[in-house]
């Protein structure tokens, strides 16, 4: 039990998971912002274009195969509300798309700075200095 608890520990003293922990918190503030905006601005101008409809009424009542109480209210089935989480995920997933591929983008031209300064040769090892001065020597022997 000790060794599982010393592995949890240091698991949880990982970067990676306080990390994580601050991703899923901002993200499901983010998901409220992005819910709001499909909800209060893009279906009424959307609506605008379709004749007024609201999508969160689109339904379609479904039949029923047993006697139902007359004040019951009717099974229905809410496709308006299904299109409007789907454009309210297509909207996140936009903006995710777009904060990543800004991510990248600064990233990329740091990377491309650190490739474009190549690095130095690397200096001659003392055995090649000591054969390029024994060349030269024989050099200026020959010619003398």
């Amino acid at each position: 039990m000790k060794k599982f608890l010393q592995e949890f520990k240091e698991f949880i003293n990982k970067g990676n998971v306080l990390g994580l922990a601050v991703g899923v918190i901002i993200g499901g503030a983010f998901s409220t912002i992005t819910t709001s905006l499909t909800n209060d601005i893009i279906m009424p101008i959307v609506s605008i274009f379709l004749g007024g409809v609201d999508f969160s009424a689109m339904s379609v009542a479904l039949p029923t195969f047993h006697p139902v109480a007359a004040d019951a209210p009717p099974n229905t089935l809410n496709y308006g509300s299904f299109l409007s989480a789907v454009i309210n995920f297509l909207i996140l997933a936009l903006v995710v798309f777009c904060i990543v591929k800004a991510v990248n983008c600064v990233m990329g031209g740091a990377r491309k700075k650190e490739e474009a300064a190549p690095p130095p040769p690397p200096e001659p090892s003392a055995e090649e200095k000591l054969l390029t001065e024994i060349r030269d020597i024989l050099k200026e022997n020959k010619n003398d």
